[in-house]
């Protein structure tokens, strides 16, 4: 793997010591490039404020992916013959929210990711033959697409105190580098190193300007007891960015998928929460977390490269408030996942006559741990 830089060192440092209360942000799970801009329940319960004020969190995960699947079923024999791509991924979002009232606030997030993509097949395999036999690692790091959203809770707080539901409507930017490139080796004339684009589920970006849609509830069926609910969707109605892949020199089957798709993502989470009457501030919380990539888009068309899949998680967390200020931590852990089929995978299905499906790499678990002030 390659050295991070001093600056990314301390970036990831950072992480893990101030990372992030956003009990809403999708993880990206490995080379299922879900992106890290995606926020959904708002931190403040539609009871804790009725006055203006901001709220300022810092949210981010770590998670390590490496186990390869192919619809649900695993392919052992990548782990077996060290064949297995290995994703590192560390994401570290700020966002900003100004409370206008009891109802309404706005809000903005700024993802910043640094990533290490450690293959095998990408550094040596020319037209499906290795031309040196390596393993190495590209990586990137840098801002991702920036999030303005705004929310809206439906019912009267002041009124409805047991529950509620929380509707929000956002854009999302092309600010991250869709086209971020690094070295890759055993790829060129007599085996030299070229610069291209990073895999896909590493870029920063995904080139489109997208529009999402959240809908966050909770019900509190006693004073310490109750049920959680949010729902998180992107629309990315353009189709394709521009970005190569160079996965037409892998295998002359692989030339519909020459270029990156921008592609929707998803994600959903439920469970139940609990109070601690002896210790002031702690909530503990479990449930289960549905996040991915569909095959098709709403809007737009869905060819061209994507790794369309889902995971489902069952999700344990704790929270701890003191005064204005919260601690966070959840780890998901991935009890299904599945690399399903895409538009592509579809048409070479048709066009050789047998099944094709390709697969992707998963990790077991995604730390979530982070802090949240209000002034």
């Amino acid at each position: 793997m390659k050295n991070l830089s001093v600056i990314q060192s301390v970036c990831i440092f950072i992480l893990f010591l101030t990372i992030a209360f956003n009990t809403q942000n999708i993880s990206a799970q490995g080379c299922v490039a879900i992106k890290g801009n995606a926020t959904s329940c708002m931190s403040i319960h539609a009871d804790s404020t009725t006055v203006s004020g901001w709220q300022f969190a810092s949210s981010g995960r770590y998670f390590r992916s490496f186990r390869h699947f192919s619809g649900t079923e695993e392919n052992k024999d990548r782990l077996v013959q060290k064949t297995e791509v290995i994703n590192y991924t560390s994401v570290f979002n700020l966002s900003l929210t100004r409370i206008l009232n009891n109802r309404w606030s706005v809000m903005v997030d700024l993802p910043i990711s640094n990533n290490v993509r450690s293959s095998l097949y990408e550094h040596g395999l020319v037209n499906g033959t290795y031309v040196k036999r390596e393993r190495n690692s590209t990586s990137s790091f840098g801002i991702g697409d920036i999030r303005f959203a705004a929310y809206r809770w439906m019912l009267d707080p002041a009124k409805s105190t047991k529950g509620n539901i929380q509707l929000g409507l956002g854009i999302k930017l092309p600010t991250g580098d869709y086209n971020y490139k690094d070295y890759y080796y055993n790829v060129g004339p007599n085996g030299s190193k070229e610069l291209r684009p990073v895999d896909q589920s590493i870029q920063l970006g995904d080139g489109g300007t997208g529009f999402t849609f959240e809908v966050n509830t909770f019900y509190n069926f006693i004073e310490n007891f109750g049920v959680y609910g949010n729902f998180y969707y992107l629309i990315n109605p353009r189709e394709q960015n521009g970005t190569r892949t160079y996965r037409e020199t892998l295998a002359s089957r692989l030339a519909n998928e020459a270029i990156m798709s921008v592609p929707d993502q998803y994600m959903f989470r439920a469970g139940f929460n609990y109070s601690v009457n002896q210790i002031k501030g702690l909530s503990l919380a479990a449930g289960a977390r549905l996040e991915g990539i569909p095959v098709n888009d709403l809007v737009g068309g869905s060819g061209d490269f994507r790794r369309p899949g889902y995971i489902w998680s069952v999700e344990p967390s704790v929270n701890y408030e003191y005064k204005k200020v919260v601690l966070f931590a959840s780890i998901p852990f991935a009890v299904v996942r599945n690399r399903t089929q895409s538009v592509t995978d579809k048409e070479n299905s048709v066009t050789t006559g047998t099944h094709v499906q390709g697969d992707a790499a998963f990790a077991d678990y995604t730390i979530n741990i982070g802090i949240s002030t209000r002034f």
